[in-house]
């Protein structure tokens, strides 16, 4: 029996039960605020950062107090990603097992540095990998990998991998042990975190080189190919690629399969499919992801299209050898090894570490791939359907994804996109923003929640309309 404490430390059963049924209530109650206000709440900074001091941890106050008070701070002072007309970033509405999962982990609280300290945690993640893998043509006995962070830890871990495998040296004399400047390639179109990964694995920022685009938002192959030849030309080392499945600007996929050729033999590839690649899911992308079974390593973020609570992000590899090479790590303070396991701090950047895949392995287990196919075929539905009622009403949707993101303009008014996002998000049911693609400023819409229906985009497009009036009598 669990020691019991009058203090908020460990209060009784009793009290406990009723903190509980207080919190669910309250959060009950915040979801249901939430998507009756407005998307993006205002925010007085002033006000918030006086309610925020009222808490001065001098005099403590009843833990569900507390709690309410952060609830209503949150309520008032955030992005809501909860919200139906919540069309911004690939942060999802979470689905509800998610929620459940993250609750279990900090109750429980398992720490998975080592397989023996928490060997059912560690076991429903490597199956969880194992799972996902599959759906790319992967097979669990050829595949690796494990939770992270986000996105960016995932790529940097690949970009780390890569210099492990192409340069025996690295590992122990970091870039000194690389004979000449490493180059890595990216699309200009992907994702910049990599400027900071470069900056982070000491091969500098001077490393990375933005290929541009076709044109229509993906890599252009050919460029691509005269980059590598003229960097090794000029006495350079191209050891790595990245391919982008599902850009942020504008969802596009880069043409993998052909990256894939340009890469074999000579260049690491990897591909970052951080929200892309849950399109995996469905036939409706076609071909898209055609050759993304060849790359050594792929990021995906279940955070984002697997709508679960942040952060979940994944590294998959085909080579399980090098994720240990990279990661090689022995600590006396350590408990042993088990036969036939892995310690994950052997074999990750992290050492301890929070559950992560309980939220996607809880989920998958509640919604199976069928409620999942589903669930990314409707953000499809959605954005189809904004699509038309967007041309209906003059505006011009200017990428072509296979995904749930559109990018559109009003070619005849000349009105800056950045104004008139600021007008929606500032009238409250939508939130969406101003981005770049091919060179022009672009409103964008990502279909993001699975409670977005018909009745949010119309009023989205009813609030664009309404900013297209009102700024548009302004010139």
């Amino acid at each position: 029996m669990a020691k019991q404490d009058e203090t908020t430390m460990w209060p009784p059963q009793a009290r406990r039960n009723d903190i509980q049924d207080k919190l669910n209530g309250m959060l009950v109650d915040a979801i249901d605020r939430i998507q009756e206000g407005p998307a993006a709440p205002a925010v007085d900074i002033t006000d918030l950062r006086r309610r925020i001091g009222q808490f001065d941890f001098a005099s403590p106050v009843a833990v569900e107090t507390a709690a309410r008070d952060v609830i209503d701070l949150l309520v008032a002072g955030n992005v809501h990603m909860m919200h139906p007309g919540y069309m911004g970033l690939f942060n999802p509405s979470v689905a509800f097992p998610g929620i459940l999962a993250d609750q279990i982990t900090a109750t429980i609280n398992p720490q998975l540095a080592v397989w023996s300290h928490a060997p059912a945690a560690v076991e429903i993640e490597r199956y969880t990998i194992n799972a996902i893998a599959e759906r790319f043509g992967w097979t669990a006995v050829h595949t690796a990998g494990h939770f992270t962070s986000g996105g960016a830890e995932a790529n940097y871990t690949a970009l780390l991998m890569a210099l492990t495998d192409r340069f025996p040296a690295y590992g122990e004399e970091g870039t000194r042990g690389i004979p000449g400047q490493p180059t890595c390639y990216v699309s200009a179109e992907s994702h910049l975190a990599w400027l900071k990964i470069a900056h982070q694995a000491g091969v500098g920022r001077n490393a990375v080189r933005l290929v541009p685009t076709d044109g229509s938002g993906r890599m252009d192959t050919g460029k691509l190919s005269a980059m590598i030849e003229a960097d090794a030309a000029a006495g350079h080392i191209p050891f790595f690629v990245g391919a982008t499945a599902g850009t942020t600007n504008a969802g596009m996929i880069d043409p993998l399969a052909d990256i894939a050729r340009i890469a074999a033999g000579r260049l690491w590839f990897h591909v970052d499919a951080a929200w892309g690649g849950a399109a995996i899911l469905t036939p409706r992308t076609g071909g898209a992801l055609d050759g993304i079974k060849e790359a050594d390593t792929l990021t995906l973020d279940a955070h984002k299209w697997f709508a679960v609570p942040m952060g979940a992000g994944m590294l998959l590899t085909r080579h399980e050898e090098c994720l240990a090479q990279t990661f090689r790590v022995a600590a006396s303070y350590m408990p042993g090894e088990t036969a036939e396991t892995l310690d994950p701090y052997t074999h990750s950047l992290q050492w301890s570490r929070r559950f992560i895949g309980l939220k996607l392995f809880l989920s998958l287990a509640s919604l199976g791939w069928q409620g999942y196919r589903c669930h990314v075929e409707h953000a499809m539905d959605m954005a189809a359907r904004l699509k038309a009622l967007l041309e209906a009403e003059g505006w011009s949707v200017v990428n072509d994804s296979p995904l749930a993101v559109l990018c559109f303009i009003d070619e005849d008014t000349g009105l800056e996109p950045g104004e008139i996002a600021r007008e929606v998000v500032a009238r409250g049911p939508s939130w969406i923003s101003a981005a770049k693609f091919e060179g022009r400023a672009v409103l964008r819409a990502c279909i993001t929640s699975h409670f977005t229906d018909e009745e949010d985009l119309r009023a989205l497009l009813t609030a664009l309309n309404t900013a297209r009036s009102q700024l548009g009598g302004q010139k």
